[in-house]
This record gives C-alpha cells, structure tokens and sequence, in this order.
C-alpha cells in the first residue's frame, strides 16, 4: 500500500510539474445591466469627497525621560533619513530635516544636513537663504559670513545674496564690510538697482563724495561698456547734485547727457528735466533755449509732453509773443506731419502756408512753397489739377503783395504756364492772372503777348473774353473786333458772343454792322442759346425803332419754331407798338396763333395763350369779344391713365387733367356725353337724398 501511495504521489507531483495550474475564473450569472449605473465623474466626485474626511488627530504623546526623547529622536531621524534616500533632490526634505534639528538646538547637526545638501544642488538659491538664516538666528555672524562669502562666490548673478550680506554687515555696524561687499559686487556690473543701492548706503553715512564717485563709476559703465545707456541715469546723477546743491555740477551732467546721446538718440524726458533744473534756477532764457533746441530736433509724435511743459513755462514766464510762438510750434509740427504722410494732400499745404505766412520770414515761406509746388499731381487730368493749381496762385500773389518782389512774381507765373500741359488741357485764370500782374507793373506788349499765346496754344472761351475785356478798359476797339472775328471763327456757336459783339458796334454807333452780325448769327447751323440771340436782335430791332423790321423778325422766327412764348411776345409788341391799330393788330396776332396752336399737343400752352389772349380782352376788348374768348376757353377735366414700369408691367394708374377745347368738331361727341355724364350723376345725387329722408312723399321721391 504505502509503495503504491508513493507511486501515485509521484505521478501527482510529475502531473503538477509538467502542467500549469489554470486559476479558477468566477462565472457571471446574470450578465444584464445594473439597475443603478456607477459612471466614472460619480467615481471621481466620491473620490474627492472623501478626501474632504477630517481623520481623527494622532494621539500625543508625552516623553517623560531621557530614553524616550532619544527613542523618539532616533525614529524621526530615521524618517527623515529613508526621505532623503528615497529621493535625494527633493531639497525641501533637507530644509525640513535641517529646521527640525535646528528646533532641538542641534546646530552641528543642522549644519551638517545643509552641507550634504549643498553637496547635492549647490545651485538652489533656497537652500543657501535658510542655512545663512538658522546662522544669523543662532548668531553665528562669522560661519553667516563664511556662507555668504560662498554664496556670492558660487553665484554671483543672485542678487539677493548681496543684499541680505550687506544688509547683515550694515546691522551689524560693520560699514566698511559693507563698502567692501559693495565693491566686489560692483565689479560684476550688476544691474541699475545694485548702484543706486550703493549710493543710497553711502549717502546714509553722509558720504557726498563716495556717492558722487559712485555715480561716476556708472556713468562711465553706461558710455564705455554701455551696459545703462538710459536717460533716467543720467536724470537721477543730475538730480542727486541738485539735491546736494551742487548746481554747476548738475548743470555739467546735464550737458555731458545731451553730448553723449547727440541728435541720434535724443529724448524728450533729458530735456524736460533739464528745462526744469534751469527753470529752478530762473535761468528762463536758457530754458526757453533748451526748449526750441528740442522742438526743432525731436519729431512730433515724440514730443507731445515736452510741447506740453514748454507751453506751461511760457504761459507762467513768457509773454503772449512766446505763447503765440509755441503753439505755432507745435501746429508746424502737425502740417509736417500731414505733408509728410501725404504730400498730395494740398489742404494740409494749405494750411500749413496759411500759417508760416502769418508768423514767418520770406525765405522759409518760400522754401515750403516751392516744397508744396515740388508735388505735382501723377495723372494728366483737370479734375486732380485744381486744388494743385492754386499754390501756384497763391504763391505769385504772396511774391508780389507780401514780399514785393515782381520779379519773382513773373518767374512763378512763367514756370507754371510752361508747367501746364496745354495740349490736355490749361486754367484760363493762370493766363489772365499773368496778364492782369504784367498790366499793374505797366507791361502792356507782355500782357498782350501773353493773352495771345494763351489763345494759340489753347483757345478757350473764358481767355477770349478775358481779352476782349482787357481791350475793351484800354478802349482799343479795333483789337476788340479782331478779337471777336477770332472767337466766333473759334465757338460760332456761342449766341453771347455775338450779342456781344453786335452791342459793341450798337454802342459804337455802327448799326448796320450790328445788324449784319445779328443776321450773320441767326444764319448759323448751329447756336447753344438760341432763342436769347433772336430776342436780342428783337430788342435792338426794338431800340432802333424799325417796328417793320422787327414784324419781319418775328415772322422769320415764327417760321422756325412755333412757341407759344414767340406769340405771346409778337401780340404784346403789337400792343406796345404806340399806333391806332395797335388793338386790332394784336388781336389778329391771337388769332392767328389760335388757329396755328389747335394742332398743337400740348394742350397746356394753348390754354396759355387763350388767357394771355382773354387778360388782353378784359383790358382792351368789348363784350363781344370777351364773350368770344369766353367761349373759346377749355373745359378741364380729370382722366385716369395706365402706368408701366421699366420693365413692362403695370405700375397702377395716374389721374390728370385734361382740356377739351370747344373749337374743335372732333371733340363735339365728348361734350355732350360729358353733359348727359353730369345730368344723370345729378339725377343720382337727388334721389339718394329723397332716400334719406322718410317725411317726404313717396310720389314725389319716384318723380
């Protein structure tokens, strides 16, 4: 039996080594889902609500003997230890082991913690921070000292090594250390706060002059090694001499400052404080100098406070000519400004002429002027010539009025006209202007030569009556009918010239001449006003008392248009003739205009006529003929008329009003259905009021 057992326990152990044992998994039954579903944000919430679980203090303990207290010395210790080895650059384990030895009073053993953490991170600001703090708390001054010296030597950059080490020796009482700490902290060049620290020590103890060596030292840094190249440096020295009343010292800073930043790198705030420091001193001219020094240098947008103090000053020690000068000051800066963002913006040119002419010598008017003509318009069309035109203008007239100079005036004038491209085009007034300067200068060959040029090269309308005027004031009337030949033969279109030109041969007394040309200029093809031109020659028809002449006038025009203005003016003519047919010719005239107006389509002008016609009657006619025109007048009625809009669909209807004339046959039939039209709306209108009322008859209210 037991070989038997053995034999089979064998077999078992082989099966067990040769198999791998296979952990039972636990079945699921019931595979549907929960009826409360666990999400993982319900998880997470729980999580960190039980975090929020106050848990029960640790009991206290109390060590009532030595063995306990070193026990418990022991096991802290060896906590702190296993922290540390577990990760060794974690140097708030360090900090917090240190600091709990530092609590029992065991400084070596505190010292010895910071040391192998220094060992570790020599680089942790921290860590040299706490161990030089645990030796000043405990006044260890020599091994503070000691660490500082390391500290400042291991890191130099760290400011606040230095600090906390010359604040030590200060507290100390130790000053020369502290000087001496300064030093070699000057000797790294450190940044702008560590010299005025310096200064600020040195002048604590009363040393004026160390302080003064100091600022030197770091000026002297700023222009050699330019580490402080800044203008508040500068500003701070200054205003440390003037502090110390040592104002020709501060004046000498303030020199060597704007010496060393030049006109390169000029600043407005060096010259405020300069300004003021003078200004302290009632030095006002030197101010008012220092101030236009750095208006005429410093550029607009970078100026606005220094604009700003120097307007202060003069309003508080200048006159009004100072105040009037700074605010010009600074309206030139604007201008300049503008020209310069846009130099074809010819306004702000305007402007800016506007105002250095009023408060400025020649030379520096003239130079913006010739500035403002420099900028020719880049296209070659009139519309973007006609603001550029007038500097030219207006600088010829500041050479000839302002500056008196008229030979300057004519080379201005004579570079604009050879400026202008004539063959586009040209500005009549430039021509006339340079004729109109020549005549006051007593030139008359060279404003007549000029004229004349103007009308070879561009012959424009306004220069020929420019020069015709010019002709006509020196009476020379030969000229002015050479000049009107011309003109016409240039524009025979224009109806003015030629009434023009026929009232100069009137008013010369040449009336055959006026009437021939009145005659030449109703025979053109082609006239812009004509109706003006046959109205002037009826009137000087008119003047001259030539009633046949002027009958014929209006019957050649009657020929041409048939205007019931032309008729209106022919029957009063009549009237106003002065003879005793005077009437019937008048009325004859209406009634030839009536007949020529019916086959007129404007109605409303034929209605003009017929009382034009009945105003002549109601003064001059009989009863007949009043009761003649009477009869002719039109009824007026009102018609509705489909609208289309542009597109060809209806736009709705339009009422208007029409005029049925009782002269014409073709519309008899309108009459009489316009008469049965009224009756029977009469008819409606009665009975709708015998509707209306109950107490009338009903007999009477059927009739």
């Amino acid at each position: 039996r037991g070989g038997a057992s053995a034999q089979s326990g064998g077999k078992m152990a082989s099966t067990a080594a040769g198999k791998q044992r296979i952990p039972k998994v636990a079945k699921v039954k019931n595979k549907a889902p929960a009826e409360v579903q666990i999400t993982a944000e319900q998880l997470l919430r729980e999580a960190k609500e039980r975090e929020l679980e106050l848990l029960p203090p640790p009991p206290q303990q109390k060590i009532t003997d030595v063995e306990e207290l070193n026990d418990y010395k022991l096991r802290k210790r060896k906590t702190f230890e296993d922290n540390i080895r577990k990760n060794r650059t974690v140097i708030s384990n360090w900090i917090k082991y240190a600091q709990w030895e530092e609590s029992l009073k065991e400084i070596q053993r505190a010292r010895s913690i910071y040391e192998r953490a220094l060992d570790v991170d020599y680089r942790n600001v921290t860590l040299w921070l706490k161990y030089a703090e645990m030796e000043m708390k405990n006044r260890q001054v020599n091994h503070a000292r000691n660490i500082w010296d390391r500290a400042i030597t291991t890191l130099p950059r760290v400011n606040q090594f230095w600090y906390k080490y010359t604040y030590m020796e200060e507290m100390l009482g130790n000053v020369a250390g502290s000087r001496q700490v300064f030093e070699r902290w000057m000797e790294w060049q450190p940044e702008e706060q560590a010299w005025h620290s310096y200064i600020n020590f040195e002048l604590r103890y009363k040393e004026v002059d160390r302080a003064r060596s100091i600022y030197e030292r770091y000026i002297l840094f700023s222009l050699l090694v330019l580490v402080h190249p800044d203008v508040k440096n500068w500003i701070k020295y200054a205003r440390f001499e003037e502090k110390h009343s040592y104002f020709a010292h501060a004046r000498k800073v303030y020199e060597r400052a704007v010496e060393f930043f030049g006109e390169e790198h000029m600043d407005e705030h060096l010259y405020v404080a300069f300004a003021k420091f003078e200004e302290n001193q009632k030095e006002f001219e030197r101010v008012r100098v220092i101030y236009k020094y750095a208006l005429d240098r410093i550029p607009k947008q970078e100026a606005q406070n220094l604009f700003k103090n120097y307007t202060i000053f003069e309003k508080k020690f200048g006159d009004r000519r100072g105040i009037e000068d700074i605010i010009v000051s600074k309206r030139r800066f604007q201008y300049e400004e503008e020209v310069k963002a846009n130099p074809h913006n010819y306004d702000a040119w305007f402007d800016y002429l506007r105002l250095v002419e009023s408060d400025t010598d020649a030379e520096t008017v003239r130079e913006v002027y010739e500035r403002a003509i420099a900028n020719v318009p880049p296209i070659q069309e009139k519309r973007h010539w006609k603001r550029y035109i007038y500097l030219w203008i207006n600088y010829a007239l500041y050479e000839e009025l302002e500056a008196k100079a008229s030979k300057r005036t004519r080379q201005v004038y004579q570079a604009c006209l050879e400026l202008l491209p004539h063959k586009k085009f040209t500005f009549a007034k430039m021509w006339l202007l340079y004729a109109q300067f020549e005549i006051r200068q007593k030139n008359l060959p060279l404003a007549r030569r000029a004229l004349g040029t103007s009308i070879g090269k561009c012959p424009k309308n306004k220069l020929f009556k420019g020069y015709i005027e010019l002709e006509l004031q020196l009476r020379e009337f030969d000229r002015c009918r050479k000049l009107y030949e011309k003109f016409l033969e240039f524009a025979p279109e224009n109806c003015t010239s030629w009434i023009k030109f026929a009232e100069l041969e009137t008013i010369l007394g040449d009336i055959d001449r006026a009437r021939a040309i009145y005659e030449l200029a109703i025979g053109q093809p082609r006239l812009d006003m004509p109706e003006v031109l046959w109205k002037s020659y009826i009137d000087f028809e008119i003047e001259q008392e030539e009633y046949e002449k002027t009958r014929n006038l209006y019957r050649r025009l009657l020929q041409r248009t048939q205007h019931v203005k032309v008729w209106i003016s022919f029957a009063q003519f009549e009237l106003s003739a002065g003879r005793e047919e005077r009437l019937p010719r008048c009325r004859q005239i209406y009634e030839e205009a009536n007949k020529a107006m019916r086959s007129c389509e404007e109605k409303e002008e034929r209605v003009m006529l017929l009382e034009s016609w009945r105003s002549f009657e109601d003064e001059f006619g009989t009863d007949a003929t009043k009761e003649r025109i009477d009869k002719l007048m039109p009824e007026k009625i009102k018609k509705r008329r489909k609208l289309q809009a542009e597109d060809g669909s209806d736009a709705g209807w339009e009422e208007y009003y029409d005029y049925i004339f009782p002269e014409d046959t073709a519309n008899q039939p309108n009459l009489k259905l316009l008469a049965m039209a009224k009756l029977w709306k009469k008819q409606q209108q009665e009975s709708e009021a015998a509707a209306m009322d109950p107490d009338k008859d009903i007999d009477e209210s059927q009739t």
